[in-house]
């Protein structure tokens, strides 16, 4: 099996950490999982489409699986590449899915936006119609734009970019001595980190003079850039803010474990949020912003929101967590039971075994 990439983000990748995890998942159940790219931004989209359909020569009858973003195609967010590369491979032969990891067009008020949003509108009808399965990480009926019937559409959700869990998250009171530890894994660049972090303050604030020793720990992208904000906002409140930075996977997995709740105010919590997916993988309660959608099936896990924007009642469902252990436990135990059901990558895995074996396929 071929996962078909665009080209590389910097300093993480997460598309290309979901197909790693997946194919360790895959090869657990006896299938290699190989990463290709289409460098376009090296050599150019002729090169690159001839060197794919050099290189898809050898591929012989294995699946190939597009993993579609706006920007792994495109630097303008117009990823008409996506569809010249998949109709290549359609006619050598080659059995394609696409992995659609943005099933829905980026949206804007300005003019350009819209236009963009038209383009990639047109590009995710035209993917799913050269497809041979198409691969939603949301649900299908979240999906409007989706031809109604049909039986090549599956629902897939994404799992976490960290190593699976050592071991069941312990129970009960905080670890880390008498503070207790809330995450927040990674904050956006501005204009959009300034409300970020005032959201976060505004939570953890009322915690800590209801006398709760309290450390907010920062990790991620965004949150090196923002340590000055981080440290003028929470200087001489009693809260300690720590900033890892991006680190390596199995520190996230370490920092993320070691703590009492992950706290996620970067918009709503949704089911393509990988930050709070990685909670979830942990063992978290996830404390955050809804506006009321549906988010199955995150919504299986330990969540406990606030309606979006409300600082008050953000600070409340916080204190709450962090106040009440067997509120805590409930969530955590609700986060375990959603990722050994939905969100591990050995039950991925098996959602992928099964649809690519139907009709009589092979992977």
């Amino acid at each position: 099996m071929i996962a078909l990439l665009g080209r590389q983000d910097f300093p993480t990748d997460g598309v290309e950490d979901y197909c790693n995890y997946l194919g360790q998942a895959l090869g657990r159940r006896g299938v290699q999982l190989t990463i290709s790219r289409v460098d376009w931004t090296k050599t150019g989209w002729l090169r690159a489409l001839w060197k794919l359909r050099r290189e898809s020569a050898r591929w012989g009858d294995a699946w190939v699986l597009l993993q579609y973003t706006a920007l792994g195609w495109s630097r303008r967010g117009l990823p008409f590449g996506a569809v010249l590369a998949l109709i290549a491979l359609r006619r050598q032969g080659k059995r394609c899915a696409v992995v659609f990891h943005e099933p829905v067009a980026l949206k804007g008020i300005r003019w350009i936006d819209k236009l963009r949003a038209a383009c990639q509108n047109l590009v995710l009808r035209q993917l799913h119609r050269h497809s041979e399965k198409s691969i939603m990480t949301v649900p299908l009926e979240s999906v409007d734009w989706l031809p109604k019937g049909g039986g090549k559409t599956a629902f897939i959700p994404i799992g976490a970019n960290i190593p699976e869990p050592l071991a069941i998250r312990a129970q009960g009171p905080a670890k880390n001595g008498k503070k207790m530890t809330v995450a927040v894994y990674c904050v956006d660049p501005p204009p959009y980190r300034a409300k970020q972090l005032d959201d976060i303050a505004q939570a953890v604030l009322p915690a800590v003079k209801n006398g709760t020793p309290l450390r907010v720990l920062f990790l991620g992208k965004g949150t090196v850039e923002a340590r000055d904000e981080i440290e003028r906002k929470f200087r001489g409140t009693g809260v300690e803010a720590s900033i890892l930075g991006i680190v390596e996977p199995e520190e996230i997995r370490r920092s993320l474990s070691e703590s009492e709740a992950l706290l996620s105010v970067r918009g709503t919590v949704y089911p393509r949020r990988g930050s709070a997916i990685a909670g979830v993988a942990c063992g978290l309660p996830i404390v955050g912003y809804t506006d009321g959608s549906d988010i199955f099936p995150l919504s299986e896990a330990g969540l406990w929101l606030a309606p979006r924007g409300d600082q008050a009642a953000l600070a409340k469902a916080l204190g709450e967590v962090l106040h009440d252990s067997g509120l805590r436990d409930e969530l955590g135990s609700r986060s375990r039971c959603a990722y050994e059901q939905i969100f591990s990558w050995d039950a991925i895995a098996a959602k992928y075994a099964d649809l690519l074996h139907t009709e009589g396929m092979q992977i």
